[in-house]
């Protein structure tokens, strides 16, 4: 039997000053570190573009700096190590092939302040929204990733998506092609507009789907260019209930896992076991 683990989603209104929000990212850690049951391990997953949010592309590119990046990945492996966690890194820049366009990344470390993954975003924003932004065309400054990914550990396998990826079930398809996973790890900058309209609906659909508990970390507010983040944090168990949930602003979500409830779920309505297509 699996042990349970402490969950834990960082909500953040990021800006384009990097000290700020990593200040904002310590000032939640202190908050949820008295929450969390100091003799489990813990998942905290933060949101997408939290260290550089709200500015211009061409500011969020010289993140791509030799210098930057290894700062970027010291401070992070740090934080992991210091507070003895398992950190899925929302998303930052990171270098691609193309000179021209980065990875949007969420890097992944282990409580030892080791990096053990990295899943670049695969699925690009380039819609149309009816909002104060109007055109959102992420694929003009990003180079899509390929791969899926899947953190194994001791406690079990987190997939890893970010944001828009949420809406494309045959990524987490990929993911459970030949064994299920545990969690679902969500780094994300929903819009206010199809956050509304959508981002509860697709977090309870992949727990669901998938009978794995949904980790949602959300950019919560108005941005310093005017964007509005939808916010609504959340942790989703493998039955589709709400555990824990904050709507707007900095804060964070936790909850702790049953893994006695969850081995019901999965051998009452074994859906893994049912798959025909991928």
């Amino acid at each position: 039997m699996k042990q349970p683990v402490n969950l834990v989603a960082i909500q953040l209104v990021s800006s384009p000053n990097i000290d700020d929000n990593f200040t904002q990212v310590i000032e939640q850690l202190e908050l949820a570190k008295r929450d969390s049951d100091p003799n489990l391990a813990s998942i905290v997953v933060l949101p997408e573009c939290f260290a550089f949010f709200g500015g211009r592309e061409s500011s969020a590119l010289t993140l791509l700096q030799p210098e930057v990046q290894t700062q970027l990945v010291d401070r992070l492996a740090s934080i992991a190590k210091s507070y003895n966690i398992w950190l899925i890194a929302g998303s930052i820049p990171t270098p691609s092939p193309d000179k021209d366009k980065m990875y949007a990344t969420a890097l992944c470390f282990d409580p030892h302040g080791q990096q053990v993954g990295k899943y670049h975003k695969t699925h690009l924003f380039d819609v149309d929204i009816d909002d104060a932004t109007g055109s959102y065309r992420e694929s003009d400054s990003t180079l899509a990733g390929t791969e899926p990914v899947v953190l194994e550990t001791d406690f079990g396998r987190i997939g890893v998506c970010i944001c828009y990826d949420l809406r494309f079930s045959t990524l987490f398809n990929a993911m459970v092609k030949d064994q299920a996973i545990d969690y679902l790890v969500v780094p994300a900058a929903f819009t206010q507009t199809t956050g509304k309209a959508h981002w509860h609906h697709l977090l309870s659909a992949r727990a669901i789907e998938y009978q794995c508990y949904v980790i949602a970390a959300n950019q919560g507010g108005t941005h310093e260019n005017g964007r509005q983040t939808y916010g609504h944090s959340a942790i989703y168990s493998p039955w589709g209930d709400v555990l824990d949930i904050i709507k707007h602003n900095a804060g964070f979500v936790i909850a702790k896992t049953d893994p006695i409830r969850h081995d019901e779920i999965r051998n009452a309505l074994n859906v893994q076991q049912h798959r025909q297509y991928f």
